[in-house]
């Protein structure tokens, strides 16, 4: 009984937390260059207990993202910028370790550092890149920042940095609550040579909201019946404990 009571109870956190992560795709649906998170299940095997290998019937949580890039559209503005490969645009996070993205809305802060959409200054050769006064400004195919200053000559621009483009081939990646892509347990990501971006675009969200409803619709029956099964255990074990007082 007390297996079958832990079972329902571990199927329930189970569609809970996929539940929420479901509904925290749903609320990104529309931010650039968003990939959606996703929950797996495994199965997940006791330790031997009475000379016998019990299998526990309850969900292991597997957290993971989908990878597939989403839709590239055209903005005409020229610090928009979405990647074309399988590569990620490098920032520096919150701790200040080396971080990655692909959301490509850039700005220029007040100080003049060159931030993402969700403010976060992104890395190019030695460190967040600085855009000093300029007249215009374009970055190139793999990545490079150029200006023109002001009263300089438009046929003669500047290159101020380039932007790091790093790949995440071969390396164990996760992602992070602040949406960033992180190297498990540290490090960083070498660049990527062979990466390309196209300027005046932005990747949008790879969330599929129809596919997202449709899931959230089968989670709630799912939990619904993990529910059901609690229900039944408890009915259960007032019957046997109605029994055993007949019986004395």
């Amino acid at each position: 009984m007390d297996r079958l009571v832990y079972t329902a109870l571990s199927g329930l956190k189970s569609q809970m937390s996929a539940q929420a992560t479901i509904a925290n795709n749903i609320a990104n649906a529309s931010t650039i260059g968003y990939r959606a998170d996703r929950v797996s299940f495994d199965r997940m095997v006791l330790q031997q207990q009475g000379g016998f290998n019990t299998r526990d019937l309850a969900a292991e949580e597997v957290n993971d993202f989908d990878r597939r890039a989403g839709t590239i559209v055209q903005t005409g503005k020229p610090l928009d910028m979405a990647v074309t490969t399988d590569s990620w645009i490098a920032v520096q996070g919150r701790d200040g370790s080396e971080a990655y993205t692909r959301r490509g809305d850039l700005s220029v802060a007040p100080s003049g550092v060159l931030e993402t959409g969700d403010g976060f200054p992104v890395m190019g050769s030695g460190g967040p890149i600085t855009v000093p006064p300029y007249q215009s400004i374009a970055i190139a195919d793999d990545g490079t920042i150029t200006i023109v200053p002001p009263g300089g000559d438009a046929s003669q621009p500047q290159v101020i940095d380039k932007i790091k483009l790093a790949s995440a081939e071969g390396s164990q990646t996760v992602k992070g609550l602040d949406n960033l892509l992180h190297v498990k347990g540290g490090g960083v990501l070498p660049e990527d040579l062979e990466a390309k971006c196209v300027s005046g675009s932005l990747e949008q969200s790879n969330v599929n909201l129809t596919q997202a409803l449709v899931d959230m619709i089968e989670n709630q029956r799912s939990y619904e019946v993990q529910a059901n099964l609690l229900k039944e255990a408890k009915n259960m074990d007032e019957s046997a404990a109605s029994l055993m007082r007949v019986s004395a």
